[in-house]
């Protein structure tokens, strides 16, 4: 007797493969994020102007957008193929160590940026109408 055993779709391989590219270049954009919060902390500390500290708080928030991605890529990825497909599998995905890691990566980079965009991000009054 012969088990019929769903393949994965051709649509989830593709995304697979793209998710795995993408994720390759995490440790970079990571790296990114890093040089780009030290340059926020260098503006900081000499309390820079209000432009230069919006400047440098928007460049960290960029950087530690395109580093979550990557991350949320290496996680889909670690879940595997047919995780596209079947949200049972994303859920095992998860459950497995390498899925716990990257949950938790992306997790620690969500609060992250969220905590840059609360207070990192100087902002600059705007003109005022009676003032032109």
């Amino acid at each position: 007797m012969a088990f019929f055993r769903p393949s994965v779709s051709r649509e989830a391989e593709v995304r697979h493969h793209a998710d795995q590219e993408v994720g390759k270049s995490f440790t970079r954009l990571l790296d990114k994020a890093r040089e780009a919060e030290q340059e926020l902390r260098r503006a900081q500390d000499a309390r820079a102007g209000a432009t230069e500290l919006r400047a440098a708080g928007l460049a960290f928030d960029r950087a530690l957008t395109d580093a979550l991605r990557a991350a949320e890529a290496a996680q889909r990825a670690a879940f595997g193929a047919k995780a596209y497909d079947d949200r049972i599998r994303r859920r095992k995905g998860v459950a497995t160590p390498e899925g716990a890691r990257w949950t938790a990566e992306v997790n620690r980079l969500r609060t992250l940026r969220e905590e840059n965009r609360l207070t990192g991000i100087a902002r600059v009054p705007r003109p005022s109408q009676a003032a032109r």
